[in-house]
């Protein structure tokens, strides 16, 4: 998913220039060398083919195909619904608002809630009154509050003002409450704009948390959500790494007060929703290898498995197995496409290839190079198979929809190779409005939705438009995260300018502050998603989850560096945890 190399500043940076002003070409220093003894040297180095020396794959075709486990949906069907019935009869049984939101709360972390969807909707509505007992506690009126704004309910912020005093302020009583804390501090980020008690919410917890974890002798396992709390917030959060979290802590957590039958269910779950992870990346590994990227286009990213990643976080239930391996490939090839532009492709070149795409014909590839070719072949064929499968489906032509998606993709990467080439660097304002659609967020959103499999209609992709603030707002912290998780890697390889250089040139400030300011328009941005996601309940859940979950996957991503190009480390921790090993269950049960 991540679109264009990050830029560090050359050596002939100066902050005050102007936004309009064009730094000299990167390989003007060559001009004057021309002779007639050289004249061929000269030309290859006036016309180098760069590179980002990205690292083979780590995930070889033959180890993909190794993968294996011994939890499968045919050995283990009755154990799982026998499972999900005693959930199920949990849910409607249960009277106490206060448990029952704990509950519907624990399954949703815990990975397991996609299997109850009515009757959690149903438990919501018996749950939503704020008036009953129980609900005086900070723990309890938080966790109610971000519990029915995630389920879409507009709940006032109102409701904390019984914990606030004369002044006006949250009261200095609260300050050893660690669960209540913890609790109002994870509702604070279901925050939307103007909402300002929220905003002192967040920073009265903060404060306070922060100095419980260095004063007092905590619970560690407590101490340890905490910290995990105070890095990434659960609003923010990959589902489907949280569930691997939460399992630990819901084991662990209050000893066996827990559920049971529900730790068991989704440890049992996790690790069948992982067996189907596996079979379809082994048909994905296939597919990958007869496409023939990697002999063909040696200098791109050969990231399947990373790629994956990002379609498994977008939509991670196993009932969408055709949407995640769609958009798997989808990404694959948009990867691929946009190392031509951002890293090998000549600005002729990509010229040309813009044009062929716009035309979107065999016959348009005519001038392209042979490495363009099987790009550009391999794109049509994705597309017109993915158009082929709705119009049999559905009934509806959607081959204007993807090609425009695809256009708008390519004039994006070549307007950003323009100001590589011209040493331009844009306004923070030109190149966020550019960077919305080469981060391939509306792209991969259109693509996503018409993989789902739900009926296709020209009013059911009316807020995939990218002036949809659904769509720009996750688009927009994409690129942003991307952007902080890429820098310290692409800066040395000096390519185009990105947020970071822009805000740096734009405000004439230091490399920090503009991550500060980046920060902020991250936060800003996660409440107008915040926002569209209370006012978009017209739209299916599952689309818009989709956003949501973009968002939440590119911190994933780059949230420790560049998960993508560099993926050894903690991007292969975290892929054996979440596709390669199971969750250890014991004969007996949990």
């Amino acid at each position: 998913m991540e679109c264009i190399i990050t830029c560090c500043l050359s050596s002939s940076f100066v902050p005050a220039i102007n936004h309009q002003r064009i730094l000299n070409p990167p390989n003007q220093q060559f001009a004057a060398r021309r002779s007639s003894t050289i004249s061929i040297f000269s030309d290859l180095q006036l016309n180098p083919r760069r590179s980002a020396h990205y690292h083979p794959s780590i995930w070889e075709t033959k180890l993909i195909e190794s993968f294996g486990t011994p939890y499968t949906y045919e050995l283990h069907a009755g154990q799982l619904e026998e499972l999900k019935q005693i959930t199920r009869l949990s849910l409607r049984s249960t009277k106490d608002s206060s448990i029952l939101l704990n509950l519907i709360d624990s399954m949703q972390r815990l990975g397991v809630a996609y299997h109850f969807e009515n009757e959690i909707e149903d438990a919501i509505f018996r749950a939503r009154n704020f008036d009953e007992t129980g609900s005086d506690t900070l723990y309890m009126t938080a966790l109610k509050f971000r519990v029915l704004r995630e389920h879409g309910l507009p709940v006032s912020c109102d409701v904390f003002d019984k914990f606030k005093g004369q002044e006006g302020r949250f009261r200095d009583s609260l300050s050893r409450d660690v669960k209540g804390l913890l609790s109002l501090y994870e509702a604070s980020y279901l925050g939307i704009h103007g909402e300002d008690v929220l905003e002192e919410a967040k920073s009265f917890s903060i404060k306070n948390l922060k100095s419980l974890l260095m004063g007092i002798k905590m619970d560690s396992d407590l101490a340890k959500q905490v910290e995990q709390s105070l890095e990434i917030p659960l609003r923010w959060r990959m589902p489907r790494a949280e569930a691997r979290n939460f399992i630990d802590v819901y084991q662990t957590e209050n000893g066996t007060n827990n559920n049971t039958s529900l730790l068991e269910l989704a440890k049992l779950d996790y690790n069948l929703v992982q067996s189907a992870y596996q079979q379809e990346l082994k048909e994905l590994a296939r597919w990958w290898k007869d496409l023939g990227f990697k002999e063909a286009l040696s200098f791109a990213r050969d990231r399947l498995m990373e790629n994956y990643l990002w379609a498994m976080g977008i939509v991670y239930e196993p009932q969408f197995s055709k949407c995640r391996m769609g958009l798997t490939k989808f990404v694959c090839i948009l990867t691929a496409i946009d190392d031509v532009y951002d890293v090998y492709g000549s600005l002729d070149e990509l010229q040309s290839f813009t044009n062929a795409v716009s035309r979107w014909d065999m016959e348009a590839m005519a001038e392209l190079p042979l490495y363009m070719k099987i790009c550009y072949v391999a794109m049509l064929n994705f597309a017109n198979e993915l158009v082929y499968d709705v119009l049999k489906s559905h009934g509806f032509d959607v081959l204007p929809y993807i090609k425009q998606e695809w256009l708008n993709l390519c004039r994006s990467y070549l307007k950003e190779a323009r100001w590589f080439y011209s040493g331009f660097i844009p306004s923070v304002e030109e190149y966020l409005e550019n960077s919305k659609t080469s981060v391939g967020g509306p792209a991969a959103m259109i693509h996503a939705c018409l993989l789902l499999g739900s009926p296709i209609t020209k009013t059911s992709l009316q807020f995939l438009n990218h002036a949809s603030n659904l769509i720009y707002s996750s688009s927009l912290i994409t690129r942003l995260w991307d952007d902080l998780g890429t820098s310290k890697a692409e800066s040395k390889r000096g390519d185009v300018a990105k947020a970071i250089q822009c805000y740096m040139v734009e405000k004439r400030i230091s490399e920090e502050e503009a991550k500060e300011e980046i920060n902020e328009l991250i936060s800003y941005s996660w409440k107008t998603l915040n926002q569209e996601c209370l006012s978009n309940q017209s739209l299916p859940k599952t689309f818009v989850n989709l956003s949501l979950n973009m968002a939440r996957t590119s911190h994933f991503i780059f949230q420790h560096g560049d998960g993508i190009g560099t993926s050894t480390g903690l991007t292969k921790t975290r892929l054996v945890s979440l596709i390669v090993k199971p969750i250890s269950i014991p004969q007996n049960g949990i």
